[in-house]
């Protein structure tokens, strides 16, 4: 088997569900397998797997184990050559492993590769690439200067070595994750990915940021920004510099007042956000199914415009409803990033499905609205 698809899901059914019928699709050429490993979800996630997708191969864990451990159990029975860890929160365009794999197969010493994460606003998210995050570096990010924290020698769109990839998307073969121990279990949830990139490149090989590809990343489903998350977060880091780096009395004061700082400007800013008003000029439906103009119509103030598709000149304070029973994703990612300025949203139409999903923020859960 070439490709085993590997999903860690708590609690975010109807993200999941969008994120296995675009795996699905784009598996469909492809010797593959998909696994879904579930942390004790307390909502319908395991259920709706089951029903929807009864060739998934469902690990249900009796407890929340945390990302590390999760994610080594189901690589342990994955069949494949090569595996690709994914969050729930994600949606892949139809070619997207097909050609990661094509360029896989063309580096010698390959890590992992990482592709170019957008999030629900259709905007890049710089996370996609860094670099390692030494103390000096964190530092400065704290400071308001994170232009060493992320890889910025290469543009989104390019393609090349880079040291820390997310753990959103890593696709990298079985053993090579194997060889290096996989996630390291002292991380619960947060630098584990950062952990794992460096445990890679030390032990010779090289990770890939490869820019052509795009993968849709809503980044706050599955965790709510809170006091615990804060704690995790930073803790995590301090994990980091004590397992990599030589702490001396100084480094350790450093890193814990930076730890201390982060945390205190992180909870200033979560506590100013707020949702959005959604009001906007129109709203777009791009699909081929009319019937959706009356489904959709109690859920916005609006007339809904039905197009069958989006024309070419540019769009203000536009909701676009995006139909992935008639677009393709790589369509819907189209749209979402040629169209990501002037306080346009975006809301998209899962295969087979009741309901749409969006986000307008990349640090806060979506929406979910059903039909």
């Amino acid at each position: 088997m070439k490709l085993s698809v590997v999903i860690l899901n708590y609690n975010v059914a109807y993200f999941l569900q969008q994120c296995l019928y675009s795996v699905s699709r784009a598996i469909a050429n492809l010797d593959a397998e998909i696994i879904v490993i579930d942390n004790h979800s307390q909502d319908e996630s395991c259920q709706m797997v089951k029903e929807l997708f009864p060739e998934v191969q469902l690990i249900e864990n009796k407890e929340n184990v945390g990302f590390s451990i999760a994610n080594n159990q189901a690589v342990a029975v994955a069949k494949g050559e090569y595996v690709c860890i994914l969050n729930p929160d994600t949606a892949v365009a139809e070619d997207t492993f097909i050609n990661t794999l094509a360029f896989a197969e063309t580096i010698p010493k390959l890590g992992a590769v990482g592709v170019q994460l957008f999030d629900g606003t259709g905007k890049f998210l710089p996370e996609s690439k860094r670099n390692i995050p030494t103390p000096k570096i964190s530092l400065q990010k704290i400071a308001g200067n994170g232009s060493s924290y992320y890889a910025n020698q290469l543009a989104p769109t390019e393609t090349g070595e880079v040291p820390v990839l997310v753990g959103a998307f890593m696709l990298l073969k079985k053993d090579v994750y194997t060889e290096v121990g996989g996630f390291d279990e002292d991380y619960f949830m947060y630098g584990e990915d950062i952990d794992f990139s460096y445990k890679i490149t030390k032990a010779g090989y090289k990770n890939y940021y490869l820019g052509t590809e795009k993968v849709l990343h809503y980044k706050g489903e599955s965790t709510q920004k809170d006091e615990k998350y804060l704690d995790r977060f930073y803790g995590a880091m301090k994990i980091f510099y004590k397992k990599h780096f030589q702490q001396g009395f100084l480094l350790k004061q450093a890193v814990s007042l930076g730890v201390f700082l982060a945390k205190t400007k992180a909870k200033i800013q979560f506590s100013k956000k707020s949702q959005p008003v959604e009001q906007w000029d129109q709203v777009l439906l791009i699909s081929n199914d009319s019937s959706l103009v009356y489904r959709l119509s109690h859920l916005y103030k609006k007339p809904l415009q039905l197009q069958a598709e989006t024309n070419k000149f540019e769009y203000k304070n536009t909701c676009f409803v995006l139909d992935a029973n008639y677009l393709s994703y790589h369509q819907i990612f189209k749209i979402m990033t040629e169209n990501n300025a002037h306080h346009n949203s975006f809301r998209i139409i899962p295969p087979k499905s009741n309901f749409l999903l969006g986000s307008d923020y990349s640090d806060q859960k979506g929406v979910v609205h059903f039909f």
